[in-house]
């Protein structure tokens, strides 16, 4: 099975769409989306995501089921450089997360009070048992960090979705902590990741990254990559975004 995790293009915040840049970059999505042989696929029920998924729908002619699960992740915590109002958990300052070790730890990340206090770990779970049950429809059951594959075939699932909520899926799918995708990578607007099961042995299947944030289907028509969910390469760089 492949699943491919798409973020949805160049976002217009303020009206939940996609700015003039992040409609030619679901354009381009689409051009490449055609070109690959889909079984499913789902959709956030967000604008921005909506939006991006409908040039590829109108190309393809497929439908796509909305999931409530696949919005942006939603767990808002108290940061501690932000005083009196709460925050994504899933953007903090380097050196305020980096300093707890937990943090990297997959089965330990949430349990400082930070993130306790925001039930971020019950807002992952949601997401990540939504994502299972899914998975076991299409022949995949968890067990432990591993999948039965009660059903194995070779189907392509598409996903389009948000960049936190994409690193949730993951890290659950490669038991890697959620903090470190966060902070530790960046995929640009329509982007696509690739996970692919792997299956060395009868009916245990592993998912396996074999790309993640390709945006191929830009360069090639010569479009760069949005600056969207990137930060300031160097202090100094006035015209990049800091916060």
């Amino acid at each position: 099975m492949k699943l491919l995790i798409i973020r949805h293009g160049d976002p217009d915040y303020e009206r939940d769409s996609l700015t003039e840049k992040g409609w030619r970059e679901a354009a381009y999505l689409a051009e490449r989306m055609a070109a690959t042989d889909v079984k499913e696929c789902y959709v956030s029920p967000l604008g921005r995501a909506k939006d991006t998924a409908s040039l590829t729908l109108q190309k393809t002619g497929w439908k796509a089921q909305e999931c409530l699960w696949l919005r942006e992740f939603d767990a808002p915590i108290y940061r501690p450089d932000v005083k009196g109002r709460r925050m994504l958990c899933w953007d903090w300052l380097p050196q305020d997360w980096t300093a707890e070790p937990r943090y990297f730890q997959p089965d330990k990340w949430h349990e400082p009070d930070i993130m306790a206090e925001g039930h971020v770990r019950e807002a992952y779970d949601w997401v990540t048992g939504n994502l299972g049950e899914l998975l076991e429809r299409h022949g995949y059951r968890r067990e432990g960090p591993l999948y039965r594959a009660v059903a194995p075939n070779n189907d392509t699932l598409a996903f389009f979705c948000h960049f936190g909520l994409e690193c949730v899926l993951l890290s659950h799918l490669l038991n890697i902590s959620p903090m470190a995708l966060w902070h530790g990578t960046c995929a640009a607007p329509t982007s696509v990741t690739t996970v692919v099961t792997e299956e060395r042995r009868e009916g245990i299947a592993y998912f396996r990254m074999g790309a993640f944030g390709d945006v191929s289907h830009l360069y090639c028509h010569g479009e760069p990559p949005a600056f969207s969910a990137r930060f300031r390469e160097c202090y100094g760089n006035e015209d990049e975004r800091r916060d």
